[in-house]
């Protein structure tokens, strides 16, 4: 099955943004330099009265956000996921989540998909950092169509937010039929033999592997996991129910991350085997997106593969 293309997540941000900026003038938009880049300039352009370029100085433009919330406003702080995340976490765990404001750190330029940036400019424990910070949600949309109802459902929810967005476009995963729930798994492809959970983009590599491995004779229950947290403790168990066996797939640390996360819901209520599949205990580096992932066994064929390798193990 051949998967549409779809417009980079960052492109559907911009887009969506700016159109919830037609009938909420509570929203403002703060960049750190890279508007052209994360597609923030959409919004610029359309409302420059409520755009704020705050320049390459993230405590500044995360404190001036939390500034803004306590007046009324829903600040969407737009930067690479790198500098958002590492260099200004102090500012987002001090003046952001701990008083809960209504803040929505959107980390641009996400995982493994950045190579041509360079190493200094990849990130893959934002989830696992975020993750474990009191009051902040994440959501990781999988592709443009989700990306818009995301964007949506996280300017409607009243407090700290963390959306992972990736920079190259993804193909669509989702029609128009489908609903984003904030909070909630959603089952992508059902199956018989293994459960796999994959969150961002890599469910469109999963979904892809599925498909590999249906030929084989291999039946993947596929679920998507587009929210880290809260985390859907209930959907988690009942699809690892479903199989007994559990593969996680994610770009992004496994230590901490989708994978931690699963992990840590199997262990406290259904014990099952599990395997982490994505990225542990390394930095990054540069090079086109196709060879990376390919290296760092996060393609289509190299997701299928771990996923096969794991069912024929617990098979013999």
């Amino acid at each position: 099955m051949t998967l549409a293309n779809g417009k980079a997540p960052r492109v559907a941000f911009g887009e969506t943004v700016a159109e919830l900026g037609k009938t909420d003038p509570r929203i403002v938009v703060l960049d750190g330099d890279l508007g052209s880049s994360t597609r923030a300039d959409i919004f610029e352009n359309a409302y420059p009265e409520r755009f704020f370029q705050m320049g390459i100085a993230e405590q500044n433009l995360l404190g001036a956000a939390a500034g803004m919330a306590t007046v009324g406003f829903i600040p969407f702080v737009s930067t690479f996921a790198c500098f958002a995340v590492a260099r200004a976490l102090d500012s987002i765990r001090v003046l952001i989540a701990q008083p809960r404001l209504n803040v929505k750190v959107i980390g641009g330029y996400s995982g493994l998909l950045a190579g041509m940036t360079g190493k200094t400019h990849l990130i893959f424990d934002d989830i696992a950092i975020m993750r474990a910070m009191a009051k902040m949600v994440v959501v990781a949309p999988a592709d443009e169509v989700e990306t818009r109802q995301a964007v949506r459902a996280i300017a409607a929810y009243d407090g700290p937010v963390y959306l992972r967005l990736t920079r190259q476009a993804s193909p669509l995963l989702f029609d128009d039929s489908y609903r984003f729930d904030l909070g909630k798994v959603a089952v992508v492809r059902p199956g018989s033999d293994v459960t796999v959970f994959a969150t961002g983009t890599q469910t469109v590599r999963a979904f892809q592997a599925a498909e590999i491995l249906a030929a084989e004779g291999i039946d993947v229950h596929l679920v998507h996991v587009p929210t880290l947290k809260p985390l859907d403790a209930d959907g988690i168990v009942q699809a690892a129910q479903a199989t007994g066996f559990v593969v996680t797939s994610e770009e992004g640390s496994i230590i901490g991350g989708l994978g931690g996360a699963v992990a840590e819901v199997l262990a406290d209520r259904f014990p099952v085997p599990v395997k982490r599949h994505g990225l542990a205990d390394i930095f990054g580096e540069s090079g086109p997106d196709e060879l990376l992932l390919e290296k760092f066994g996060l393609s289509a064929a190299k997701t299928a593969e771990a996923i096969r390798a794991f069912v024929r193990a617990r098979r013999a």
